[in-house]
Formats: structure tokens, sequence, C-alpha cells
């Protein structure tokens, strides 16, 4: 039996698929991408130029700030003359104050002159801090000498 059916399908013709006539078409194999956003060269141009006005204002805003700070310096320099002769007032007054004091505590010491200088010199020589604050509290002494360091 096995050769009966065998038989038949050698009788038979198989149909094998051929292409249409003409062909097939072409095969589409590229990308076929939409374009979306700048180009890359136009997208160069912008971030240089953004990095040009950045720098461009940088320039200018340093500039602005150096004559503001020109500005300040000048008003430093105009105002100090007024600032050191407050200095001075105020410690030719505490020099009175210190001298009159001394005169009231070595009255009854002779040859004891008030305000002699210890510098044996006829120059000026600004008080040391010590001279000055002498009849004050310790902590004012400190501040002065110290300033606002704290030591522990």
């Amino acid at each position: 039996m096995a050769s009966a059916g065998a038989a038949a399908g050698a009788a038979r013709k198989v149909k094998q698929d051929m292409p249409p006539p003409g062909g097939y078409g072409p095969i589409d194999y590229k990308r076929h991408m939409p374009r979306r956003g700048l180009s890359g060269y136009s997208l160069f141009a912008i971030g240089f130029g953004i990095f040009t006005y950045g720098w461009y204002s940088l320039a200018k805003w340093n500039r602005e700030r150096k004559r503001l700070q020109i500005e300040d310096l000048e008003g430093q320099i105009a105002i100090l003359p007024l600032l050191m002769a407050e200095e001075d007032r105020r410690m030719l007054r505490m020099l009175r104050e210190n001298f009159e004091e001394e005169a009231k505590i070595m009255k009854d010491v002779p040859g004891w002159q008030v305000g002699e200088s210890r510098y044996h010199t006829t120059r000026w020589v600004p008080p040391l801090a010590e001279e000055l604050y002498y009849l004050y509290p310790q902590d004012v002494l400190d501040h002065v000498i110290y300033g606002y360091q704290n030591y522990m």
C-alpha cells in the first residue's frame, strides 16, 4: 500500500511559487526618520552665541564692579583724615583724663612731673594701649588689645 500512495504522489505535478511577471518591486530597506529639531551646525552656532554673550556680560559686569570698587576706595580715602582726626581727639581726651588723675594721685610726691614722657625724646610717640587704658577695668583693656578674639 505504501507503494501505491507514493506512485500517486509522483504522478501529481507540484506547482512552485514564482515571481509575478516583471519581477518584484524594490525593497525599501533605508530608515526614513522625520527630521526633528535643529541641525548640528545650528545647535553649535546657538551654543557659541550663548557662550559669547555670557563672556561679554561677565566682562561688562567685571568692569562695573571694578568701577564701584574704585568709587568705594576713593570714598574711604576721602574720609580717612576725618576718622584719623576723631581718633586723635579721642586719644588726647583720654590722655588729659589720665594726666588729671595722675596729678591727683602723685600730688604729694616731690619732683614728679605730670605727663612726662618715658621715652626721653622731644618727638611725639603715640601712647600704648596700656598707657591709655590703665584707669579702666581689665576687660576693657583686654578688649582693646585683643579685639573680639576669644581664648578658652
